[in-house]
């Protein structure tokens, strides 16, 4: 099973063609690169994001079950003992919110994230086959 990506787009044509999808839009030129990698164990997302911190980012699971990651920076580029007439004054400001719908074999309670060299990595354990069997219940009829 896949994520599915909700509104913006940040995946590559590849993944965009490998799920054969045309809802898949970048909504600005300033969204993150973003790569989605599946193995046995796990899905990984990778978000590039040099210069931000782990204080920058918010990853959380929605009540609609989707993986949102969004992130937020203000840096004003202006000197502290500037008079207060400006003659040139520069702020930059980031901000950035991308859903993706989880899948029915993750382990919610297990994703986690971390940053480092300029990544946002979510990690996104799944669940064994037999273990979502187990989670089903028969309902009796009377």
């Amino acid at each position: 099973m896949t994520l599915i990506r909700r509104n913006q787009n940040w995946l590559s044509q590849v993944f965009n063609d490998m799920l054969d999808n045309d809802w898949m839009i970048k909504a600005n030129a300033t969204a993150p690169a973003i790569n989605v990698i599946e193995s046995e164990k796990e899905y990984k997302i990778e978000v590039a994001a040099p210069g931000m911190t782990k204080e920058d980012f918010r990853v959380h699971v929605d009540e609609d079950n989707n993986l949102v990651i969004s992130m937020e920076k203000q840096i004003d580029n202006t000197a502290k003992d500037e008079p207060a007439l400006y003659l040139r004054r520069e702020f930059s400001y980031t901000k950035f919110e991308q859903k993706m719908i989880l899948p029915k074999n993750t382990d919610k309670e297990s994703i986690s994230a971390k940053v480092e060299n300029g990544v946002l990595e979510v990690s996104i354990p799944k669940v064994k086959e037999e273990d979502l069997k187990k989670n089903t219940k028969t309902i009796d009829i009377a």
